[in-house]
């Protein structure tokens, strides 16, 4: 999922708010059910899912950017951008094998955590890196998170190492984004042009260690349709946040979690003791604190915009 951040609005994007949260909602949703795609990849490990889903991201963005003609933004960006752009790679292919690997294990819940936790992580990344104001109630929010990352340490007898590196990445990746002149079609693109080469060398060798072309045209449909998954969601995304305040789309972002925890719950019924029920439930009174102090601060000052994943 990609961070928000301010866009150019048109006027007739602003005369169809209805249809950008359906476009927004869209993008959540798919974003929240895709737990269900990444195991019908395998036998295929976390590695090869990941280095498919780049090389077929860079192939469905370039044809996306050839049919939009948005080559010009990517020809414009300076050394300094594609610097950033990246930084912004790495973390995010750290973030994407990291959920795979989640997903594909059995803990989905786990990946969950990460995303419900990210708008928290992204206002402590503010404050300690842009040396943003800390509001009461933020510190608040945070203060109960990190209870409820220790209740969950302790229920797992480790720390929730996979939520963790989710939400720090994913954190740090949208405070990066900031920097990069580019809109997410051509941000994804631009992504993909750089990782796609090392994505593609590993498949190369892998070889016939891979599953690509060992396991039937559908397997290998499975994994080309990665790019999709990737790119579909990125796009609907792009049209909702061109179209409603991007506080709406900060309270849209809590479908994609609430699924992906749903599905872990009640589709793979992955264990949910007390103790872990209730590390989860100050989670979510954490993210109550943090909404109702967005929605009083966007009331004081209508022309903020909400800074949230």
């Amino acid at each position: 999922m990609p961070p928000l951040t301010s866009s150019t609005t048109s006027p007739a994007d602003v005369r169809s708010p209805n249809r950008g949260v359906v476009y927004g909602a869209g993008a959540y949703v798919l974003w929240g059910l895709v737990p269900a795609f990444w195991p019908l990849l395998q036998p295929a490990g976390p590695v090869e899912i990941l280095a498919h889903r780049i090389a077929w991201s860079l192939a469905f963005m370039l044809l996306i950017t050839a049919v939009l003609r948005r080559w010009r933004a990517l020809r414009g960006l300076s050394w300094r951008g594609w610097g950033m752009v990246a930084a912004a790679s790495a973390l995010i292919a750290v973030n994407w094998g990291v959920y795979i690997h989640a997903v594909n294990t059995g803990h989905v819940v786990e990946a969950a955590l990460g995303y419900f936790i990210n708008p928290l992580v992204s206002v402590l990344l503010g404050v300690v890196v842009l040396r943003e104001r800390l509001r009461a109630l933020q510190g608040a929010a945070i203060a109960i998170a990190v209870l409820a990352v220790v209740v969950l340490a302790v229920d797992y007898g480790r720390l929730p190492w996979m939520s963790l590196v989710l939400a720090c990445s994913f954190g740090v990746y949208g405070l990066i984004k900031k920097t990069v002149p580019l809109d997410s079609t051509a941000s994804l693109t631009a992504e993909s042009v750089v990782l796609a080469p090392v994505a593609v060398g590993y498949l190369v060798w892998l070889g016939p260690a891979g599953t690509f072309l060992d396991l039937g045209a559908g397997h290998a449909l499975l994994l080309a349709s990665a790019g999709l998954v990737t790119a579909i969601p990125l796009m609907l995304f792009g049209a909702g946040a061109r179209r409603v305040p991007l506080i709406t789309m900060g309270m849209l972002q809590y479908l994609a979690p609430v699924l992906q925890f749903a599905w872990g719950v009640f589709v793979k019924h992955e264990p949910m003791p007390a103790s872990r029920w209730f590390g989860f439930a100050l989670v979510w009174v954490a993210l109550a604190v943090f909404t109702t102090d967005a929605l009083r601060s966007r009331r004081r000052k209508p022309h903020l915009l909400a800074s949230v994943e």
